[in-house]
């Protein structure tokens, strides 16, 4: 498929393509060169407040599983037994 550069760097993505990878207008692509090619990928945008939470969040699960307060299980089974226990 062809796409036509066009005024102000512009280039339309062919529909075929759009519909197949599932975007929509609004949409977030990352654009870069590799090895004298023009990539685009879709990439997810989270807001700096979840992504902050998010970091919050793992540091306390890190820190419950060096104190040993966070159980570790050695399988998924063990994890439901235990669920199943309490």
């Amino acid at each position: 498929m062809l796409a036509e550069l066009r005024q102000k760097a512009q280039i339309t993505i062919p529909k075929e393509i759009i519909v197949k990878l599932g975007l929509s207008e609004g949409d977030k692509l990352d654009v870069f060169e590799k090895d004298g090619s023009i990539c685009l990928m879709p990439v997810a945008v989270y807001p700096k407040k979840y992504l902050n939470e998010l970091k919050e969040e793992i540091s306390g699960v890190k820190a419950k599983l060096a104190s040993g307060e966070q159980p570790v299980f050695d399988s998924v089974d063990a994890l439901f037994d235990k669920l199943e226990a309490d």
